[in-house]
């Protein structure tokens, strides 16, 4: 959600100077391929590009022809086979062994559900959404209806005209919120259309708290990825804003207080690295009932163990369901020393369990990078 973000807020930086703008999506990818179907980038008249579609191979390419749609205001989609010699000569060297399909398409800022104000919708709502792209493969010149729907808090927005085909693709769309994964689709009505039915979630977001100098590499790195920050530390000399520049919210609370001032949910991990074991284990005793999917605790096994049996002693139960959710020691072993270093692997392990991966080497993947899970 990091690049949607990011394209919104250039488009809205283009709107202030007046400049014409054009997104291009990858809509489709057969084979391998630096970014996958729903990698994004917005270029402006004057050059400008946000985002990206590829390792930098295929920008330049795209630049050229995005503006040539937005001087015929009219979308264009272009193919990159990665395994035909003219894309060596044209300089598009992918080395990916596949083929990818992308759609250059105008914004129409007169247009309420224009693709990027589809996107907007998207990041304004904490909550999964899907977002529907419609392209024809066997008719290019046909009309591409391109960014053409979105599904969000129960409303559907679209600036589709064909109500039949607006239903089908909201049924679709409906489905996919079901099984949590993206999906492409063939539709047919005068024109033979694949939708690239999109399963988008938000960005993470990441409570962290303790507001010591450890803190700050670990908020600047979950700031690069474009997560959501936010600092929490019952010392109010410590949890400053100046200190911590890069943080969405900093809130000095007592551990009773902590989670009044917030809204977790099955995106939000905490990481308790404030090495006060007494504020530590009041706020852990909150946090286990609520099954969040994922509490790092910061420090040796030891000092989590003692936590988890003083608990208990108290009465808490705490199930093996609860705990499959708390990493003490908290990161992935990647042989960390400084706070630069466990940062590191700390977003690593956020990153690797909200994606329900392992978090090994992908030299050890017996199958392709973005093969799903099993």
């Amino acid at each position: 959600m990091k690049e949607i973000n990011d394209i919104v807020t250039a488009y809205k930086q283009a709107q202030k100077q007046g400049m014409q703008t054009a997104l291009a999506t990858v809509v489709l990818v057969e084979g391998s391929s630096y970014r996958r179907a729903g990698a994004r980038m917005l270029i402006t008249e004057n050059g400008q590009l946000t985002g990206a579609i590829s390792g930098g191979c295929l920008e330049g390419d795209a630049l050229r022809k995005a503006r040539l749609v937005m001087a015929q205001q009219k979308p264009m989609l272009v193919t990159y086979d990665t395994m035909d010699d003219d894309d060596a000569k044209l300089g598009v060297g992918l080395g990916c062994n596949g083929i990818i399909h992308i759609l250059i398409e105008p914004i129409h800022p007169d247009n309420e559900n224009n693709s990027i104000q589809l996107l907007s919708i998207a990041l304004s709502k904490r909550q999964n959404t899907v977002l529907i792209t419609l392209f024809s493969l066997k008719n290019r010149k046909a009309e591409q209806p391109g960014t053409c729907l979105l599904i969000a808090d129960g409303a559907v927005y679209s600036p589709l005209k064909d109500l039949d085909l607006k239903t089908t693709l909201s049924t679709d769309g409906l489905q996919v919120f079901q099984t949590g994964q993206s999906a492409t689709k063939t539709y047919f009505t005068d024109v033979e259309y694949i939708g690239f039915v999109e399963y988008l979630k938000p960005v993470i977001s990441i409570v962290i708290v303790g507001a010591g100098n450890d803190a700050i590499p670990l908020t600047k790195m979950a700031n690069v990825l474009g997560w959501e920050v936010t600092i929490i530390d019952g010392r109010a000399n410590y949890a400053q804003v100046d200190r911590f520049p890069d943080a969405n919210r900093v809130i000095t609370a007592k551990p009773e207080q902590v989670l009044t001032q917030l809204t977790p949910d099955e995106r939000t991990a905490f990481v308790l690295m404030t090495h006060n074991y007494n504020y530590e284990i009041a706020l852990l005793k909150q946090l286990l009932p609520l099954q969040l999917s994922y509490i790092g605790m910061l420090g040796p096994k030891k000092k989590l163990d003692r936590m988890l049996g003083e608990l208990e002693d108290e009465g808490l139960t705490i199930t093996a369901e609860q705990l499959q959710n708390v990493y003490g020691p908290v990161g992935l072993d990647i042989g960390s020393e400084s706070p630069e270093e466990i940062a590191l692997s700390i977003v690593a392990e956020i990153k690797a369990v909200l994606s329900s991966r392992k978090g090994y080497s992908l030299k050890q993947k017996a199958v392709a990078i973005h093969a799903p899970e099993v």
